[in-house]
């Protein structure tokens, strides 16, 4: 077995942070952004630099959240995105998406110039390769795709990765860099334009009759405009819980043997384990994702760290893991983010949500067009990323994606039913959803003995948690909320903590 450290994100604990909790609450603003991630960040940043006033609140910290447990691979090859864009969409919405992904590459790099930020910005080849002679003609297709897109896209046979590839298509150029880094200069930069961040406080409710008002766990603010950037939406007046599909991806990083560190960055076709390098005080690292899994599925999460850990050591030279975390990520139906108006009668809210994997370049680009939108100014790819779009596809998608919450609703009910186990029982280390009296609650006895039990019901809408033995969290398996272990809120959709219960 591999020993692993705690989870903790590497971006997080080389990037120390000021205090933004504590700021009074403006009582009126011109456009209030929910989120202090990369989409927030650049959205409000965009409208400072336009005159806005702009208050960003973040219920956590600044840069803490999914942006700063990402692998930071700031690339407009998204897996093998467009020759499927081509065929389900058509060749313009394929040239539109690669468009504004690679208009949000050149977006960060002339910002990091522009504004000297010192975030590690390094340009590199992206790679997605296979070892499996059987998906060589889909990555032929891909490159071709890409290329017709626009980008500089080409299929090639070998990398320089310890892998048995047998081919592969090369995306030259693209980069990567150190995310918190580039948010905690975009935060500061929002504020030296005027704008006002606060940290520790969330947005609980949205009033849009007779004009927009937020309320939150700090009190009221009224905005002209409302974006919605927490990743996942946290109103669920656009129905998005119903088009949106969360799962989480795994990250080890370390010191490479020999300090050669991969040259450029990579991704497997079949298997989606990732790689790129990174310079930590001099020291190269590599970073490491792979063994993906929808949140909340009842797997041994600690187990796939561990074999997420030896391919590491065996495929990219970490011969030792210093830092371990793991990404959430949001899918749309059709894999292309929602960006626009929150839902179709609404003129004041906003949102930007469905990143998938590629939320530096996506976030990016979604700041990019809601500043657009916000100051009236036209962008063509409005309609490519219009959340309210609809077609025949995306509506079988939706009705497999309820089917998927459907199981996990009525199953899991079931099983924690039929199985009832007494707390008193629950061994040091153990975690388990059960009936307690006439309640189902989920309960953990830590390693010093002590009982953590909580309400087992999903706030958002009711689904049954799931223990993360890993990062020692209650996952909800139908729309990736996510709760510590006394209760509180770490991700959304749900805005209120698991109620409390008995501690011995």
């Amino acid at each position: 077995m591999t020993e692993l450290p705690g989870t903790r994100s590497l971006w997080l604990d080389t990037a120390p942070a000021p205090d933004r909790t504590g700021t009074p609450l403006p009582p009126e603003v011109d456009v209030a952004v929910l989120g202090g991630g990369i989409a927030g960040l650049t959205t409000a940043y965009r409208l400072a630099r336009a005159g806005r006033s702009v208050l960003v609140l973040e219920a956590g910290r600044i840069a803490a959240g999914v942006s700063g447990h990402t692998t930071a691979k700031i690339s407009t090859q998204h897996g093998l995105k467009y020759a499927t864009l081509a065929k389900t969409k058509g060749t313009e919405a394929a040239a539109m998406y690669a468009y504004t992904q690679a208009a949000a590459l050149d977006w960060i790099a002339a910002a990091t110039a522009e504004l000297g930020i010192d975030c590690g910005f390094t340009r590199s080849d992206s790679f997605v390769y296979t070892t499996r002679p059987e998906t060589v003609e889909s990555l032929e297709r891909e490159a071709e795709a890409a290329a017709e897109a626009g980008l500089p896209a080409t299929y090639v046979t070998e990398v320089d990765l310890d892998v048995p590839a047998v081919g592969a298509v090369k995306f030259a150029s693209q980069a990567h860099f150190h995310p918190r880094r580039w948010l905690l200069a975009l935060a500061a930069e929002i504020e030296r334009a005027g704008g006002t961040i606060i940290e520790g406080v969330r947005a609980e409710g949205l009033d849009e009759l007779g004009g927009t008002k937020v309320r939150t766990s700090s009190g009221d603010v009224r905005a002209g405009d409302v974006v919605v950037a927490t990743h996942y939406p946290v109103f669920d007046r656009g129905l998005f819980f119903a088009r949106l599909d969360p799962v989480r991806d795994l990250v080890v990083a370390g010191p490479v043997a020999g300090n050669r560190p991969p040259e450029g960055m990579y991704l497997d076709a079949d298997t989606h384990h990732s790689v790129r390098s990174y310079l930590n005080d001099g020291v190269p690292y590599a970073v490491v994702g792979g063994e993906h899994y929808r949140v909340g599925d009842s797997v041994d999460v600690e187990s796939r760290y561990e074999r997420l850990a030896t391919w590491a050591g065996e495929h990219a030279g970490v011969h030792r893991v210093t830092h371990r975390w793991s990404a959430h990520d949001l899918s749309t139906l059709d894999s292309v983010p929602y960006v626009g108006r929150y839902h179709p009668a609404s003129r004041h809210l906003w949102v930007a949500t469905g990143f998938g994997q590629w939320g530096m370049t996506g976030g990016t680009a979604a700041g990019l067009l809601l500043g657009d939108l916000l100051t009236g100014r036209d962008n063509p790819s409005a309609g490519l990323y219009d959340p309210n779009r609809f077609d025949l596809r995306s509506a079988i998608s939706t009705v497999e994606n309820n089917a998927t919450v459907a199981k996990f609703l009525v199953g899991d009910h079931l099983s924690a039913l039929r199985k009832p186990a007494s707390l008193d029982e629950l061994a040091p280390g153990e975690a388990k959803v059960t009936r307690d009296g006439g309640e189902l609650v989920a309960a953990y006895r830590d390693p010093g003995g002590e009982l953590h039990a909580v309400g087992a019901h999903c706030t958002h809408l009711g689904c049954l948690v799931a223990f993360n033995n890993a990062e020692k969290t209650w996952d909800c398996p139908c729309h990736g909320s996510r709760f510590g272990l006394d209760g509180s809120v770490i991700q959304g959709p749900a805005v209120r903590a698991l109620p409390k219960k008995r501690e011995r």
